[in-house]
C-alpha cells in the first residue's frame, strides 16, 4: 500500500468523530491503541489513518538511520508493509510505534553490517536561516570526529547497538525499548551504559594509536 504523509490527526476535521482543529489532540499512544484496535476490527480506512498517526515519528527515525531522504522513505514504505504482513503478530506488550521502529532497524539493520553505513548519533537538522560556512579546518575536524564515532558504534554488538539508536535516534522512552526487545528497562539501562562505556574504551584506544 503507499503510505501517506502524515498530518497530526488533531489538525485535520475527522469525518467520522467531527472533531475540530482547535479541540486538545488525544494522548498519541492512547490514538495507536484505538486505531490499531479499529484496524484489527476491520474498519475503512484503520490502516491509511493509523500509518497517518505513526508516520512522522517512523520517518524521522528512518531518516536517522539512513543518512538519505530517499533511502529513509523507501525503509518506511518497507517498515509499513512488513508489518501490515506480521499484525497478528503485535502483542500490544509495546506502543504500535515502538513495533514499526523495530521492524525498521531489524530490516535496516540486514544492510548495515559495515561501518562506513552507520550515521553519526546526532540527526541531521535544517537551518531555518542560512547557515555560515565552516572553515576548511572546521569542517575537517569535524568530519574526523564524526568517522571516528561511526567506527566505534559499529563495533557494538548488535542489541547494544539497537539500544542507542533506538534511544538517541528514535527516541523512544526506555521502558518502550525494554518491551520491544522483551527485557526490563533496567536491563535497557545497562545496555546503554555498557554501550558508551565501550564506545569511549574504542574512541579512545584509536586515539591513542594515532598518536603512536
Amino acid at each position: 500500500m503507499t503510505i501517506p504523509l502524515a498530518r497530526p490527526l488533531a489538525m485535520r476535521r475527522d469525518s467520522e468523530t467531527g472533531a475540530d482543529a482547535d479541540e486538545p489532540a488525544t494522548d498519541p499512544a492512547t490514538e495507536e491503541r484505538c486505531l490499531y484496535a479499529d484496524l484489527r476490527a476491520g474498519r475503512p480506512q484503520a490502516a491509511e489513518r493509523l500509518a497517518e498517526a505513526t508516520y512522522a515519528r517512523l520517518y524521522a527515525a528512518c531518516h536517522r538511520l539512513t543518512g538519505r531522504a530517499d533511502d529513509a522513505a523507501d525503509l518506511v514504505q518497507e517498515t509499513y508493509r512488513k508489518a501490515w504482513q506480521a499484525l497478528p503478530e503485535f502483542r500490544g506488550d509495546a506502543r504500535f510505534s515502538t513495533w514499526l521502529f523495530r521492524i525498521a532497524w531489524t530490516t535496516h539493520a540486514k544492510q548495515l553490517r559495515r561501518p562506513r553505513l552507520v550515521v553519526p548519533l546526532e540527526p541531521e537538522r535544517e537551518a531555518v536561516e542560512p547557515a555560515r560556512e565552516p572553515s576548511p579546518e572546521a569542517a575537517a575536524s569535524a568530519n574526523e570526529r564524526a568517522d571516528r564515532l561511526r567506527a566505534a558504534l559499529a563495533t557494538l554488538p548488535e542489541p547494544l547497538r539497537f539500544a542507542v539508536v533506538a534511544r538517541y535516534w528514535a527516541e523512544l522512552p526506555v521502558r518502550e525499548i525494554a518491551a520491544a526487545d522483551g527485557v526490563t528497562p533496567m536491563a535497557v539501562r545497562k545496555r546503554l551504559a555498557k554501550a558508551f562505556r565501550l564506545l569511549a574504551a574504542s574512541i579512545d584506544a584509536a586515539r591513542e594509536e594515532r598518536t603512536r
